[in-house]
C-alpha cells in the first residue's frame, strides 16, 4: 500500500503564528499586561483555549466563562483581520514543491491542524486543491498530543494509521503523531523535535522520494 502524507500547517506549510503572536499580545495588553515572543513560544501545537488559559495564567489573570469565551472570539477576530494580507509569497520554503512532488507520485495528502481558520488560509496561499482531506479545529475536540487529529486524518484518507507519514514543527504535534502509531518527519530543529524519527530544516530541494528512501 502506498503511503499517505499529513501535513500540520503552521510553521510547516505557512507560517501564520507571528499573527497568532500579533493577536494575542493585543488581547494580553487589552487586559492589562504583556506578552512577548518569548512567551509565545510555549503555545506552538496548543489549542486555542488552552492558549488562552497559559496566557492568563502568566498574566496572573482570571476571567469568568463569559469573559473568557468573548475573550477567545475577540482574538480569533483581530487574527481573521491579519491573515486577510497573506497570500502565496507566504507559504514556507519548497512547501509547495514538495506537496507537488508528492501528488505526482499517487500519495494520498491530507492536513491535520489544530487552526479553526485552516481552510482559509489555504485558500488564501492557493493550496487547498492539494488536499484530499483537512482535519482541522471545527472536526476534532482534543489538542495535541492527543492523536485524534492525525487519527481522523488518516480515516478520511481511508489509509492505516502505520502507512502515514507526518509533518510536523512542533513537539505536541510530533508527539501526535507517534502517539498515533505514524512515521514522523519533524521541520525545524533536530534539537526541539528530538522524537520525530529525522529532522529537515525545511522542504527547499526535497522530494518526497527523499523522505521514502529515509522510511526504506
Amino acid at each position: 500500500m502506498k503511503p499517505a502524507c499529513i501535513f500540520d500547517l503552521d510553521g510547516v506549510i505557512v507560517d501564520t503564528a507571528k499573527y497568532h503572536y500579533l493577536a494575542w499580545k493585543r488581547l494580553a495588553n487589552s487586559l492589562g499586561f504583556d506578552f512577548t515572543e518569548h512567551d509565545n513560544e510555549q503555545l506552538k501545537g496548543v489549542s486555542r483555549v488552552e492558549s488562552l488559559k497559559l496566557i492568563l495564567r502568566l498574566g496572573g489573570k482570571q476571567l469568568d466563562d463569559a469573559e473568557f469565551d468573548a475573550a477567545l472570539v475577540r482574538k480569533n477576530g483581530w487574527y481573521l483581520e491579519y491573515i486577510q494580507q497573506i497570500g502565496p509569497e507566504e507559504i514556507l520554503p519548497g512547501a509547495a514543491e514538495f506537496l507537488t512532488s508528492v501528488r505526482a507520485q499517487g500519495i494520498k495528502v491530507a492536513l491535520g491542524s489544530a487552526s479553526k481558520n485552516a481552510v482559509l488560509i489555504l485558500e488564501r496561499i492557493q493550496l487547498l486543491d492539494q488536499f484530499d482531506a483537512i482535519v482541522d479545529g471545527n472536526k476534532v475536540s482534543k489538542a495535541k498530543p492527543d492523536p485524534e487529529v492525525f487519527l481522523k486524518a488518516a480515516e478520511e484518507l481511508a489509509v492505516p494509521a502505520s502507512a502515514c507519514i507526518v509533518f510536523e514543527d512542533a513537539v505536541a504535534g510530533v508527539q501526535a503523531a507517534r502517539n498515533a502509531g505514524m512515521k514522523v518527519v519533524g521541520i525545524g530543529s533536530a534539537a526541539v523535535l528530538d522524537q520525530a524519527h529525522f529532522v529537515l530544516p525545511n522542504f527547499a530541494g526535497l522530494s518526497i522520494a527523499d523522505v521514502l528512501a529515509r522510511f526504506a
